[in-house]
């Protein structure tokens, strides 16, 4: 099934070290046979809801999730986060959790378990899937062969929800590298490792793979790409690709001013922010919420042209969130002692709890349109008419990748330094 982008999430779960599982949306590598033992044998989707578009709740709940997620991965230089990757890894897992730990999942996701697997299946279903514009998703569950036990329901809602294979694996030298090759392919080579060895005690790795790949609605000409410069923060200049169109798609709140640039069908768009003069990129995303985020991406101005100025660039990011997950209240997810991940199985070694969750980004943003990847890995331990604007986005800025229709971040970040 197609989904917004190929992103990926690896959820590994030890006991004192957790490890990893397969679940897929998009056919990606699998395990070589008869290495792995298929656990979905038996195992068949059943019917659920109907895709239809996310209700207001929902995309207030994924916006905010991702705006508070940023919030606590910011560490003063580029920062790119996929809140729906990182969402579904979660909620993944939210299948596999109980008592306080699922009570502490569902008060961050913003959602019951149950309702978030409904949300979630509704919103990937329904993305539009275009020349334009596309997204992949692909969720994979790997664990330890004759460690690990999986509850049958755990199984069943991941199959009905997520379209999750599950494979049983010896967990030898070969796991890391069938784990890599399905993040990177299904994030199109963008993500190529997202684990780089597999420790000793891990059990369990749900994984989550998107990608996105979108041309614009109007493509640059030659003649409308020029050097330019980009000043940081620290007031220190960068030699850029300035890229320059009128748009017709004026954004503002009271603290900044942007636009949005359509993808070709207009089923996806990119977005960007830019603070008044005098206030801090951080400054101004640490006031940010989920639902002033969403106020002002649903007020967007037609009447408004904007000569609008963006950089070329290209944005990485790798960073480790379970403190920013500790941070926005998943604390017993994180804790040997607390954790209660009876829900997901029963392993041999002792109980489950989350360790890592390693995320990565990639994003390119050049004439033709942009393309972007993510990967995520959960290691479980034992204005009036005709008034023209003009915004140059060369100095630091927040933007986003949007589903155009809802207006749900796939992907949310903060360029401080293009260099």
């Amino acid at each position: 099934m197609k989904r917004l982008f190929a992103l990926a999430l690896v959820l590994a779960l030890l006991a004192g070290c957790a490890g990893g599982d397969l679940a897929e949306k998009e056919p990606g590598p699998e395990p070589e046979q008869p290495r792995s033992r298929d656990l979905m044998e038996d195992v068949s989707a059943r019917d659920t809801a109907d895709a239809s578009a996310m209700d207001g709740d929902a995309v207030r709940a994924v916006t905010g999730f991702g705006v508070e997620l940023l919030k606590s991965s910011m560490d003063g230089g580029n920062a790119l986060i996929s809140p729906l990757s990182v969402m579904e890894a979660m909620a993944m897992t939210a299948n596999g959790a109980a008592g306080q730990t699922l009570a502490q999942m569902e008060q961050v996701l913003g959602f019951a378990a149950g309702e978030l697997n409904d949300a979630l299946y509704i919103y990937t279903q329904g993305l539009p899937d275009g020349e334009g514009g596309s997204v992949r998703l692909a969720n994979g569950i790997w664990l330890r062969e004759g460690a690990v036990e999986p509850e049958e329901a755990f199984l069943q809602a991941n199959a009905d929800y997520y379209g999750a294979g599950v494979f049983a694996v010896p967990f030898d030298g070969s796991t890391a590298a069938d784990i890599n090759g399905f993040v990177a392919a299904n994030t199109k080579g963008r993500i190529d490792r997202i684990v780089d060895e597999i420790p000793a005690g891990a059990m369990l790795y749900l994984v989550n793979a998107l990608s996105f790949d979108g041309t614009w609605e109007d493509i640059y000409r030659e003649d409308q790409v020029d050097d330019g410069i980009f000043v940081t923060e620290s007031r220190e200049e960068r030699q850029v690709q300035m890229m320059y169109s009128t748009e017709f798609a004026y954004l503002e709140d009271e603290q900044a001013r942007g636009f949005v640039k359509y993808y070709e069908g207009r089923d996806y768009a990119f977005a960007a922010l830019l603070p008044e003069e005098g206030l801090s990129l951080a400054e101004y995303v640490s006031g940010l919420t989920g639902e002033r985020l969403s106020r002002v991406l649903g007020a967007v101005r037609e009447d408004v042209p904007v000569f609008a100025a963006i950089p070329k660039f290209t944005a990485e990011y790798a960073g480790e969130l379970s403190q920013a997950l500790t941070d926005m209240g998943m604390e017993d997810l994180f804790d040997a002692t607390k954790a209660d991940l009876s829900a997901m199985g029963i392993s041999s070694a002792g109980p489950l709890y989350v360790s890592q969750v390693l995320h990565k980004t990639y994003l390119a943003v050049d004439e033709q349109g942009t393309q972007a990847g993510a990967a995520t890995a959960v290691e479980v331990e034992d204005g009036a008419a005709m008034q023209y604007e003009t915004i140059t986005l060369d100095r630091p800025f927040l933007y986003m990748i949007l589903d155009a229709k809802t207006n749900v971040p796939i992907f949310i970040g903060v360029m401080t330094d293009p260099a």
